[in-house]
């Protein structure tokens, strides 16, 4: 396969059906988002024996744990995915949205329509569930998107690409508004993000390795997120069942997601009586703690602790292993967030509604919560119905990207045959 030649034609003909996505009416869009639920429930044996051939070579390769974790399909990851899309057509269509209208004084009306962005491409590792959420996500913005799915996954996504193409061409749309890349040579990721006569911007979601190789290759804006360094702060003021409970969940729910805590930070009025309480239930689940000074001599005895080190704090491990340190108060928490935090998640265990607020205010993340798991970030729980990706970056979308992160603002203006004098 000539790869230049397939990834420009590949290219072509996303460009010609986002033109035609972008004039869809909403009607159109939410019938092909409700034909594919129904064909993923219609097929649910289908995609789970795709899944198994991909599950299958991904250990005979030796696939980390985690990545393994994200490329499983379970009953639950497919009930998901047919509800995330079914949440999407419940959810307003924003384009062609007008907002902030204003009389000038010359007459004219000056306002803000919502239009799609075009062509946005997607590269994603071991993770079959994108495939849905980003496909879903595009139609419904009205954008055409080029899906490059990691080799691991390659069964289950040509499988949910066939049930994408029928619910687009039941509902009388392109079927080009969703290509997934067939190949799975590397040098069509290099074609891909340097296409911008034909691609608008890329979504990468995979490990921080790809995504650095794409930040320094890419002649494509990206809405990204590099690594999640997610952090919970149990204040002196919190109430200490629910801190036990929020800590154990944002660690324990579950290793991979870049949602995750990674480093635990306790306030030192508190940590006497609450990191024993965590101790006993990390140790249950076999997690190794990296702690600081203080925190190994009040858990000197725990089977699986080890002195933490200055990489530790910067560290996603994405596995059964939490960075932890006793602070003195708030304001050194937020140092340290602030410090070691990637931007993504940040939460803090309180009862003062003073420290909440100077925690939401301080921290600069892309979210940041008060008396919540971390492992609420995402766009499904967030009400998005589903997500595109996380972004840390400030600038066009930040957070879970839903349907709005998806589009641009033009301006518009109304006139009565006014002229500039």
């Amino acid at each position: 396969m000539d790869i230049k030649q397939y990834m420009n034609d590949v290219g072509q003909r996303a460009r010609k059906a986002s033109r035609a996505m972008a004039k869809a009416d909403s009607g159109a869009k939410n019938r092909a988002l409700a034909l594919i639920a129904a064909a993923i429930r219609r097929d649910a044996d289908l995609l789970r024996a795709a899944n198994q051939k991909d599950l299958a070579a991904a250990r005979e390769n030796g696939l980390a744990p985690a990545l393994l974790d994200r490329l499983t399909l379970s009953d639950k990851a497919l009930d998901t995915m047919a509800e995330g899309l079914e949440q999407i057509v419940a959810l307003p269509d924003p384009i062609g949205e007008i907002s902030n209208m204003k009389y000038r004084p010359t007459g004219i009306q000056v306002g803000q329509m919502r239009v799609p962005l075009g062509v946005i491409g997607i590269i994603y590792e071991a993770r079959p569930n994108v495939t849905v959420d980003a496909a879903g996500l595009c139609i419904k913005s009205g954008n055409a998107t080029i899906l490059r799915g990691g080799s691991e996954a390659i069964h289950c996504n040509q499988a949910l690409a066939k049930l994408v193409k029928e619910g687009l061409a039941g509902a009388g749309l392109p079927e080009d508004a969703v290509q997934i890349i067939e190949t799975t040579d590397r040098a069509a990721v290099g074609e891909l993000i340097t296409m911008p006569q034909y691609v608008d911007v890329i979504v990468p979601r995979g490990g921080k390795g790809l995504i650095e190789r794409l930040m320094k290759e890419s002649k494509v804006p990206m809405i990204k997120h590099l690594d999640g360094i997610c952090h919970v702060y149990i204040d002196d003021k919190a109430d200490i069942g629910k801190a036990v409970r929020v800590a154990y969940n944002a660690k324990c729910q579950r290793y991979s997601p870049c949602n995750t805590m990674e480093t635990l930070l306790v306030a030192r009025g508190i940590a006497e009586r609450v990191l024993p309480r965590l101790a006993e239930l990390y140790g249950a689940k076999e997690v190794e703690l990296r702690g600081d000074d203080d925190t190994r001599k009040i858990l000197a005895g725990y089977p699986h602790l080890v002195a933490a080190t200055e990489e530790d704090w910067r560290t996603e491990y994405l596995a059964a292993i939490l960075a932890v340190r006793v602070v003195d108060d708030l304001d050194q928490a937020i140092d340290h967030i602030n410090t070691y935090s990637s931007q993504h998640t940040d939460s803090i265990i309180t009862e003062d509604y003073t420290r909440a607020m100077r925690f939401l205010r301080e921290v600069d993340s892309a979210s940041v919560m008060v008396n919540a798991s971390t492992r609420f970030a995402d766009g499904f729980e967030y009400g998005l119905g589903a997500e595109i990706g996380i972004s840390n970056d400030k600038l066009h979308a930040r957070g879970p990207v839903g349907l709005e992160g998806l589009t641009s603002l033009k301006y518009v203006v109304f006139g009565h045959g006014e002229v500039r004098e």
